[in-house]
């Protein structure tokens, strides 16, 4: 359930709440019963997990067996 932010325009309060998206917004403050209005927020972050993101985890086998034959060439030469 998403989280949205109000402030409101009366005393300057600004809370949130947790609410359905297919709810109406709220018209009242929680703490002075004045108009309020809905702010823009930012959204949720997302965080990747495992051993990377594209370069990794998403490569065609030809480039990965392309990768190993550089690799391997590379530590002759050394």
């Amino acid at each position: 359930m998403p989280t949205y932010e109000y402030e409101c325009i009366d005393c300057g309060n600004r809370f949130e709440i947790f609410q359905s998206m297919t709810s109406n917004p709220i018209s009242k403050c929680t703490k002075c019963n004045g108009r309020v209005k809905r702010l823009l927020s930012p959204g949720a972050g997302f965080i990747f997990k495992g051993s990377g993101f594209y370069a990794t985890d998403y490569r065609s086998s030809e480039y990965k067996k392309k990768e190993k034959e550089e690799k391997g060439r590379s530590k002759k030469e050394e």
